[in-house]
């Protein structure tokens, strides 16, 4: 299905990234792992890739600096290719009550979460134009529409992947390339699994089908919108959430 094609994931070390590349290596194409923390759990997403007889490689910088971004993928250019698939995947949380919320942690998710997309769609998108072909997925997140306590922070930043997915999809339509957001809900990962029991319980008591979501459930969907088979799709998101929010 994606044969031929080249994916760049940021934060693909772990969580929803994670599955987003062993699903797109699946599909065919050949992945580009990115990762800032643990080494460890990029390598063990490679050795994952690999053994599925598939390409990957390694690549580690800082999606929230601008001058690594750039380093980066003018490194991918020239020797590994030009990218046709980029998933805006990197995230953190710095949760906190908005009246107590630290101005160095508003900008780290800001930065992280949001510019980001910015920094690394910008250095990738001359390449896609340049081909005629391209398709860039934003993983927004069900606290861009409904709001959460004590996530000011993240809601803003995952809320501004949607304008962003929506205003740009409009300028590069024209060459072919598609830009689409994926707005995950309370999905099974390692962020999700730090949170209280309690907070666990309330969330899922909200849920209509009653059950976490699985990271390769985002991912399946995520390589949908990365194949020709979504070629007419551009500028949505895409709410996957179990009926948590249903737009």
């Amino acid at each position: 299905m994606l044969e031929g094609k080249l994916a760049l994931v940021t934060g693909a070390s772990r969580g929803i990234g994670r599955a987003i590349a062993i699903e797109l290596a699946k599909a065919g194409a050949e992945v580009i792992i990115n990762y800032l923390g643990s080494e460890k759990k990029a390598i063990e997403v490679k050795d994952q890739i690999t053994s599925l007889g598939k390409k990957a490689h390694l690549l580690r910088f800082d999606v929230s600096n601008s001058e690594d971004v750039k380093k980066a993928i003018k490194n991918i250019e020239e020797n590994i290719g030009q990218i046709h698939i980029l998933v805006n995947n990197a995230g953190i949380t710095r949760d906190n009550l908005f009246v107590r919320m630290k101005e160095e942690d508003w900008e780290a998710v800001l930065r992280t979460n949001l510019f980001s997309a910015f920094y690394v769609t910008q250095a990738v998108l001359p390449m896609m134009l340049k081909v005629r072909w391209g398709r860039i997925i934003n993983i927004s997140s069900v606290v861009a529409f409904t709001g959460n306590p004590g996530q000011v922070n993240y809601a803003s930043a995952k809320a501004g992947l949607i304008g962003f997915t929506k205003a740009l999809s409009l300028e590069v339509a024209g060459r072919n390339i598609t830009v689409n957001a994926i707005a995950p809900g309370y999905i099974e990962t390692d962020m999700t699994e730090k949170l209280p029991e309690k907070v666990k319980e309330a969330f899922l008591q909200e849920i209509p089908l009653k059950r976490a979501g699985l990271p390769e459930e985002v991912a399946h969907l995520s390589v949908f919108l990365a194949s020709d088979l979504a070629s007419y799709i551009t500028g949505t998101v895409f709410h996957i959430n179990g009926g948590l929010y249903r737009g």
